[in-house]
Parts: C-alpha cells; sequence; structure tokens
C-alpha cells in the first residue's frame, strides 16, 4: 500500500508521550491533530454488532435532513453498508477509490467517494483495510482528511458516523477523537448492555484528550427497558429514545429503505416522531454525561430478575 494513504496519520508509539496516552495502559496511534472536521455537530453511534446501529444512523440522518440541516453520514465498517438505505445500492468505499487511483489522493474528485442518498444525505463508506491487516482507524483519519480537502465538511451542518460493531480498538475508537457527541444503541439484553459498558469505558478514555463526551443511550428493538434503565441508573447514563421491537423497521432495511420512505401507518409514523424528536434534542444540544462503567462481574450481579 502506498505510504500516502497513512503518512499523515501515523505516529510510532515510541514517540508518543505518556501525556498523550488514552488511559491506563494505552497505545493508541494519534491521528492527525491538524486534520479537524469544523464547525458541524459531530455524533458517534456506537454499539454490539448487529444491534441496528446503520439503521438507527440512517434514519437520524434523514430526521436530520427534515429538519433542514445537511447531513453527511460515515459508514466505518468493511461491510461498507451503513448507507444502503439512503443511497439504494452499497456504493464504493474511500479505499476502493483509493486503490483505482493508485493511492494517489490527489487526483480523487468529490464524486469518487461522496454520494447523494434520499432527502439529499450525503453518504461515505470509509471501508476498511483487508481483513487482518492494518488499522481501521487510518481509513477514518484518512476520509476526514479527504473531505475537508474537498471542502466538503464547509457545506455540513451534521456529521454522523456508523462505526463498526463493538470494537473498541484504537482503530475504530477514531471517530472518537472527531466527534461531539458518542451515542449508544443498546438493546434490552445482557449481551447488549456489556457491550454498552465496554463502550462507556472507551469513551471516557478518548475524553482525556479530545472533546468527545457521551451524550446517552438509544434503545433499540425492544419494547420493554428495565435492564437499561437499571443500567444507566447505576453509571450514570439515560435514554434518549425508545424505539420498540416493530417489524416494519426489520423490513425497511430488507427493502433498502429508511423508515421516512415507508407509508405512515400510525406504527411507522410514531418511529417517524420519535427520530425527529431525537434529532431535535440532539441539535438542540445534550449535557456531557459522567458516566462511570461498571466491573465485568458486578454486570452479572446487576441484571436480570429479582
Amino acid at each position: 500500500m502506498n505510504d500516502s494513504l497513512v503518512e499523515v496519520t501515523r505516529v510510532p508509539v515510541s514517540s508518543i508521550g505518556k501525556k498523550h496516552l488514552d488511559g491506563e495502559g494505552s497505545v493508541q496511534v494519534h491521528m492527525d491533530p491538524t486534520v479537524k472536521i469544523g464547525t458541524a455537530k459531530v455524533f458517534a453511534v456506537y454499539g454490539k454488532g448487529g444491534i441496528g446501529k446503520s439503521t438507527t444512523s440512517s434514519n437520524l440522518s434523514v430526521a436530520f435532513s427534515k429538519l433542514g440541516k445537511r447531513v453527511l453520514q460515515i459508514g466505518c465498517d468493511p461491510k461498507h453498508d451503513s448507507t444502503f438505505t439512503l443511497t439504494k445500492r452499497l456504493m464504493p468505499t474511500v479505499i476502493d477509490a483509493l486503490e483505482a487511483v493508485d493511492f494517489h489522493a490527489e487526483e480523487l474528485r468529490l464524486e469518487d467517494f461522496v454520494f447523494k442518498g434520499y432527502n439529499g444525505v450525503m453518504c461515505v463508506e470509509a471501508g476498511g483495510p483487508p481483513a487482518g491487516t492494518g488499522c481501521g482507524g487510518y481509513v477514518v483519519g484518512q476520509t476526514v482528511k479527504l473531505l475537508k480537502e474537498h471542502h466538503l465538511l464547509e457545506d455540513t451542518d451534521v456529521v454522523i458516523f456508523d462505526v463498526l460493531g463493538d470494537v473498541v480498538c484504537g482503530g475504530f475508537a477514531a471517530p472518537l477523537q472527531h466527534a461531539d457527541r458518542a451515542l449508544i444503541v443498546t438493546a434490552n439484553d445482557f449481551d447488549s448492555i456489556f457491550a454498552m459498558n465496554r463502550i462507556v469505558q472507551a469513551i471516557g478514555a478518548k475524553s482525556k484528550n479530545y472533546n468527545v463526551r457521551l451524550g446517552g443511550v438509544i434503545a433499540n428493538r425492544s419494547d420493554a427497558t428495565d435492564q437499561i434503565d437499571k443500567f444507566n441508573d447505576r453509571v450514570g447514563l439515560q435514554t434518549l429514545a425508545h424505539f420498540p421491537m416493530l417489524d416494519e423497521i426489520r423490513r425497511s432495511r430488507l427493502n433498502k429503505s429508511t423508515l421516512f420512505e415507508l407509508e405512515a401507518t400510525p406504527a411507522v409514523a410514531s418511529v417517524q416522531d420519535e427520530y425527529l424528536r431525537l434529532a431535535a434534542r440532539l441539535w438542540a444540544g445534550t449535557d456531557p454525561l459522567p458516566a462511570v462503567p461498571m466491573k465485568d462481574r458486578d454486570i452479572f450481579d446487576l441484571l436480570g430478575f429479582d
């Protein structure tokens, strides 16, 4: 791979002073600190793999656009399927575009890697390195650098990073270095909440040196929220929105469609309204949540039925 892909983001671990570490024991490699997104509000969406982050991100992007905001959604999963309900097809990734020009980034045009989706939402799929090689964080860093060089970020009000699964290694924690608020999508079950606790740990580590703070929890695919509420009360989180186990939500993704394109039955309209409320609340600004993660063994004792 041409070194131009990573030269602005790679910092030898040996050159990172202790004051730059992201927490005790961290050996995180840092992105170029001069590459910043700018004035847009930036949200990073995390959660257990398969919990519905892409569905949540895409519908939240549309909700922001319905409020008149200029929105950019960045998918950070090698599957590059974050935005397909917006664009109706799998889009080429930034890595694909770079490979096509032999990693000479200066030859790329904006239309090579940015695509317009439903209701004007701009869509980017960062992609990732081949399995078992490289670091996804480099791809995120290069994506932001390209967007900035092409001035797209200057015309954006909201940026949403849709992040791969519950991986909170240095590479896929990279969006936290750009985000204002991190949002965690979870279901009302042990595995999802266990993953949420790990993400809380990662965000706490990043917040030592970056502006990112916890924004709150999005309960998804859950009719009840008792286990989420119990965890939130213990660690200091709060639920911002709640989406039930609704078959229309599942079918919308199978139909390559956002919920805002479905017939507004009472159930669908209720979910659309909840997304619009969430977007309005996030745009107005949320207080940072100084959550304190639990020890793994304590979650076993906390969750479940009395």
